[in-house]
């Protein structure tokens, strides 16, 4: 099965945050979709470069991204093998100039997430890997082999979450691992797929998200985590599903 090296990938993630940058330092507009999700100029230039880049290095993998149109959407369910795009994940972190947005991409088999990139272009920094595979992060400095850490027995749980959906569905669920109050829990707010990074490199344990997720928004970062010997499944313990009928992911919960 075909596998991408980093050297073919890279440029295109980087590509696409030149795109996204070049918007981002300056005043832009911003639309909203019917389910009030918004969307600017970034997001669809980054999927311009991103796709027709993908479309060159592997002409026979179909690509399916956020912002593509009806008919691909139509089509991918009949598809196995697939790239699975978020060419601007965490477009609200966009919005408010806070620099948690990431370029995600995924390649899909069967279901699954077997390789995945993630890139935040504020920031400089690149995630890559896949289960089985490893996983690295790639700075100013070069690359660097991550992997996560269990939590220390004594310590507080350090829990990522989102600014935007730190719902009292969560709170609740963060019940089982301590207080808040009490300081049993540490709490890390952070936008976009970057919370699955901070747990794959070690800085936090668990992310719980019981709230709304597309598959384009997980699957590249799932990839990333399950490389640092991490895990991301449904409340249930089943493994989160792709290419559903449905787009929309279940609640879930990433870990060390």
């Amino acid at each position: 099965m075909y596998l991408p090296a980093i050297s073919e990938l890279e440029p295109i993630a980087r590509a696409a945050g030149r795109t996204i940058m070049a918007i981002y330092r300056q005043p832009f507009a911003v639309e909203y979709k019917q389910d009030e999700s918004p969307l600017t100029a970034a997001d669809k230039g980054a999927h311009e470069v991103i796709v027709q880049a993908l479309a060159s290095l592997t002409p026979d993998i179909p690509v399916l991204s956020e912002e593509s149109d009806v008919g691909v959407m139509q089509a991918r369910l009949g598809w196995s093998r697939y790239w699975l795009v978020d060419p601007l994940d965490g477009t609200k972190e966009f919005v408010s100039r806070n620099g948690e947005f990431t370029v995600n991409i995924a390649l899909m088999d069967h279901g699954k997430p077997v390789w995945g990139l993630v890139y935040a272009p504020v920031f400089d920094k690149l995630w890559y890997g896949g289960k089985g595979l490893g996983a690295w992060r790639i700075e100013e400095h070069g690359s660097v082999a991550i992997q996560t850490q269990a939590h220390l027995e004594g310590k507080p749980w350090r829990v990522v979450g989102s600014r935007n959906h730190l719902s009292q569905a969560t709170l609740d669920y963060l019940a089982q691992f301590g207080d808040i109050e009490r300081g049993e829990i540490e709490l890390v707010a952070m936008g976009s797929s970057l919370k699955f990074c901070i747990i794959a490199e070690g800085g936090a344990e668990v992310y719980p998200r019981l709230a709304p997720t597309c598959e384009w928004d997980t699957a590249a970062a799932q990839a990333v985590l399950e490389g640092a010997g991490g895990s991301v499944t449904q409340l249930n313990g089943e493994p989160l599903a792709y290419n559903k009928p449905d787009i929309l992911n279940p609640w879930f919960v990433a870990k060390a």
